[in-house]
């Protein structure tokens, strides 16, 4: 007769967190409990050992994109706001709105700074406004400056 080990009882199972994610020590434990579980009279068959290893690569070559891609677009982040260094010290025209989000006009500001914010960049004007770039119509050289 088959014995259970007691480790295994629900009443002796620890309570985890809501971490749904099979990571690779896991898989791994999983595939080796197969294999010293499985009954010696009809053993796994090759193919599925096989199926199972490459299910383990893919996820293993999901994992190191997804991680690629993370750095990228953190990479991203900070190309963005180097990009738009060039614009300190330069006197910008933008499109400022009213209460309700409606364009109303335009103000002029020296840019003393880029920022990232919510995800957008922002330039930090001599005022201490924030300004998005999207709402920039103009860049000049400081009218105060001469060339």
């Amino acid at each position: 007769m088959t014995r259970i080990d007691p480790s295994f009882y629900l009443s002796n199972q620890v309570e985890t967190g809501g971490n749904s994610n099979l990571g690779k020590e896991e898989f791994l434990k999983i595939l080796m409990a197969q294999l010293e579980n499985q009954d010696p009279l009809n053993p796994m068959e090759d193919k599925d050992f096989i199926a199972q290893m490459a299910t383990f690569s893919q996820l293993e070559q999901l994992m190191n994109i997804s991680n690629s891609m993370e750095m990228f677009n953190q990479f991203q982040t900070y190309r963005s706001v180097v990009e738009y260094s060039h614009l300190i010290e330069k006197e910008v025209t933008y499109q400022t709105y009213d209460s309700e989000g409606n364009p109303d006009g335009t103000e002029k500001g020296i840019v003393q700074r880029v920022s990232m914010a919510d995800g957008s960049i922002k330039l930090v004007l001599d005022s201490g406004d924030e300004v998005d770039v999207t709402d920039v119509t103009e860049i000049s050289l400081r009218t105060d400056q001469t060339p």
